[in-house]
């Protein structure tokens, strides 16, 4: 679904006084019902990803850390039951997850006598009866359950729609019996930065070429775009000439200002293909 940048600031705007709960995700849908749920739902994420990424600094100094850290041991000595790190992130509104991390890599630092390692936190974060507290253990976990937006549970949920959506391209080129390689073949080549697909035979939408297409299982933003198009598409485009780029769940239109130099952008799989076989026919 495309949204124009206006409708997209109105959605922002909401999302920037309203917690990241599931009950936040419902007024959202209230608000603003013409919208799919999906489109809603990856904004959603991206603007709270964006608020963390701008408060991280001041919940990472060494005096944030110990404030933490000692008001978790005083909230469990109090009640060991009581959901004390999730209330506590959400109180100085930061991400669950990552409240938990602090938690635990200094509960860890103070046990082990060392700054512990990223894999072992990483490890702890995603199986939590690793952790040799049983009620820090309980705290993570319900961290990990209850943050929407960032932690080990929800990495394994965008992976998994990510693949499906491949997994969805990929049968629509068969079906349109377009000859392509994809990105594992490729990388077995020794290329490092590669699109999705790329179209062995180049074809045609809405009067385009097009000999590559990338999948992406979000929104397309201003800051996510921009971003992918300095890491990415325009990588792509250097190396294997113009492409297409389907955001899934929508974009702002007003980015899709690079056709003329090769790269479009679509919400879905075109359905106005023009192969060579069929421009060659109709000649």
């Amino acid at each position: 679904m495309k949204l124009t940048r206006a409708q997209y600031d109105e959605i922002a705007q909401f999302l920037g006084h309203v917690q990241p709960t599931r009950q936040s995700l419902r007024k959202l849908k209230e608000k603003f019902p013409s919208q799919s749920q999906s489109t809603l739902l990856s904004i959603f994420s991206q603007e709270y990803q964006k608020q963390i990424k701008r408060t991280h600094a001041k919940h990472h100094t060494a005096e944030a850390i110990e404030t933490y850290y000692q008001r978790y041991l005083n909230g469990v000595m109090k009640n060991a039951a009581a959901p004390v790190l999730l209330e506590l992130a959400n109180e100085v509104d930061f991400a669950p997850s990552l409240m938990a991390r602090i938690v635990l890599e200094r509960f860890l630092q103070e046990k082990e006598q060392a700054i512990p390692s990223k894999t072992l936190i990483n490890s702890m974060l995603r199986d939590p009866s690793q952790i040799p507290d049983g009620v820090l253990a309980n705290q993570v976990y319900q961290c990990t359950v209850n943050d929407c937006c960032y932690g080990p549970l929800v990495d394994c949920i965008k992976h998994a729609i990510g693949h499906e959506h491949e997994v969805l391209l990929r049968e629509m080129l068969l079906e349109k019996n377009l000859s392509f390689i994809a990105e594992d073949q490729l990388r077995a080549k020794g290329y490092d930065k590669t699109p999705d697909f790329i179209l062995e035979v180049p074809v045609a939408v809405e009067g385009h070429v097009i000999h590559w297409i990338e999948s992406k299982a979000s929104f397309g933003d201003e800051s996510s775009h921009q971003a992918y198009l300095q890491d990415q598409f325009w990588s792509y485009w250097n190396r294997f000439g113009p492409g297409l780029v389907i955001y899934w769940y929508g974009f702002i239109e007003e980015l899709d200002c690079h056709r003329e130099r090769g790269i479009l952008l679509k919400d879905c799989f075109p359905t106005d293909i023009v192969t060579l076989r069929h421009s060659m026919a109709q000649r």
